[in-house]
């Protein structure tokens, strides 16, 4: 059986984004859908009758890794153009635009990465209402010589043209990325595009979302069909388990699994709030000794990733078998995972495997149910609100699935774990008591296997560093080191290294996404 699960039905008068690669792509869907406008993603070479048949309000053409030259360089059909539609193109999306109606495009010899200054000019509609100066991101090696015909530059930078636009065709395009929050005015340019230029309609919002997916889940699963969900108690897998819920009632069934991974107590506390507060189907499933032999000498995250996904895979396949006639696995993937695992709508990069992405294994017995795949954290938020889910889920700070696995670096033992757990709930403690934790995306410890010599109690003593990470972040695609005070980084190294045997050390972890990820493996 198949183990992808379809991207949601569209809705026309939308806007359609073509994705060309970019790491970015689904920020510019999600950009357009805060302001109530529908959008959904395809691959760059969706035939352009397939695209005509979403009756999109628009289009736009995303960013991507490649150059126009490349001989692999993804392509889109000519003719999208030519679709009556108007069409928005973003960096690459500019320069293939560019190629293919007769521009030129070469190798800059000064390459545009991160800040640099917009000069807008000759009104367009585009920058309507915009300063005439803006500061804008960019991230580009290549750069536009000549427009094509009919075509003329709106924008500038010191180096490079980064803006233009065929008005009479309704094709404009930018070079620099506005989906991005490091661009100034960026959302009232995809709102002049949206609304003043596509004439789009704002009729996506979170109560139409739920209908549309329940209505399609009950229509994809059939009668009498019944679904197995993997929950942990977490925002993506409750809001994903309640949305089904509501369209197979009790044909759905929920398994939390103790895989050894959790933090402090969470496995009994998580497992009566889904039964007991959601009055969920929830089977708790107790394995955790099964998940530390399988990761047993394992040290390469990848691996790690690997083998707790394809774990979890069977020990569903068991429980599905003991209860017969269950066809699906629903799962609460969200897009920054997907599109840090595998490239499913474009030729992007690689950037970690998911355990429940790319991490699944081949042979998986289950059709996949993801009525989450498309969004971002934030949104599954406002799902909940809808779904009027308590509190105490909604604003639960993300936990990875393979738990605390990526956050014990280096081979994963009981003992390590232990130590782990235990500076992690002072890390939680802490940022609680600062009144920071709702105001942080992510906050927690990080072991490394890294021994360094201390002195404690006047003697000398060789243990291990401990990291922590806290972050600021509005959807997980970017973050920013969060500027904790010095009085709280000052608790927590105290309490770690009093507290916690086996720690003499406690380092603050200073990166942002990118160049680093989240977690740190």
């Amino acid at each position: 059986m198949t183990r992808k699960s379809k991207p949601e039905a569209p809705e026309a008068g939308g806007i359609v984004v073509l994705d060309f690669g970019s790491q970015y792509t689904q920020l510019i869907a999600r950009r357009i859908r805060d302001h109530n406008v529908f959008s959904v993603i395809v691959p760059c070479g969706t035939p352009p009758a397939e695209i005509e048949a979403l009756q999109p309000a628009g289009l736009v053409l995303s960013g991507g890794p490649s150059s126009v030259y490349d001989p692999d360089a993804p392509q889109c059909d000519p003719r999208v153009l030519e679709l009556g539609k108007p069409v928005l193109g973003i960096c690459y999306g500019l320069q293939w635009i560019a190629h293919q109606l007769g521009g030129k495009v070469e190798r800059a010899a000064r390459r545009e990465y991160g800040p640099a200054d917009l000069k807008v000019e000759n009104h367009s509609q585009l920058f309507a209402g915009l300063p005439r100066r803006l500061k804008i991101w960019n991230s580009h090696g290549d750069h536009i010589v000549s427009l094509p015909p009919g075509f003329r530059t709106v924008g500038t930078t010191a180096n490079a043209v980064a803006a233009a636009e065929n008005a009479e065709r309704r094709i404009y395009a930018v070079q620099f990325h506005p989906e991005v929050r490091h661009t100034e005015c960026g959302d009232d340019l995809l709102r002049n595009f949206v609304f003043n230029i596509c004439r789009a309609q704002p009729t996506w919002n979170p109560r139409s979302f739920i209908e549309k997916t329940v209505e399609n889940i009950r229509r994809r699963v059939g009668a009498g069909k019944r679904a197995l969900c993997a929950l942990s108690g977490g925002v993506d897998s409750t809001v994903a388990a309640t949305l089904v819920h509501r369209a197979l009632g009790d044909r759905l069934f929920c398994l939390f699994v103790d895989n050894g991974l959790l933090r402090k107590n969470e496995f009994p506390l998580t497992l009566a709030l889904l039964h007991e507060r959601l009055k969920l189907n929830v089977v708790g499933v107790e394995a955790a000794g099964r998940f530390l032999e399988a990761l047993r000498g394992v040290t390469d995250p990848e691996e790690k990733r690997r083998r707790i996904g394809a774990l979890f895979i069977r020990i569903f396949e068991e429980e599905a078998g003991k209860l017969g006639g269950v066809e699906y696995l629903v799962q609460g993937t969200l897009y920054p995972d997907v599109i840090e695992s595998v490239s499913v709508r474009g030729p992007s990069a690689t950037i970690k495997t998911h355990h429940n992405v790319g991490g699944l294994p081949t042979d998986i017995q289950f059709r996949l149910l993801e009525p989450l795949r498309e969004l971002f954290k934030d949104e599954v938020r406002r799902i909940g609100r809808e779904l009027a889910l308590p509190d105490e889920v909604l604003q639960r700070q993300p936990f990875p699935g393979p738990g605390l696995a990526v956050r014990c670096l280096g081979e994963v033992t009981p003992e390590r774990l232990e130590t782990l757990r235990a500076a992690d709930e002072i890390v939680d403690q802490e940022v609680r008591r600062a009144g920071l934790y709702h105001k942080l995306w992510q906050a927690f410890a990080v072991l490394l296997p890294v021994r360094t010599v201390g002195v404690m109690g006047d003697q000398r003593s060789y243990a291990n560093v401990l990291a922590v990470r806290a972050v600021e972040s509005e959807d997980g695609m970017t973050a920013d080191w969060a500027r904790l005070p010095a009085e709280l980084l000052e608790r927590l190294a105290a309490r770690i290294v009093n507290e916690v045997p086996g720690i003499n050390r406690v380092v603050y972890d200073v990166s942002s996404k990118p160049p680093s990820t989240i977690e740190w493996e």
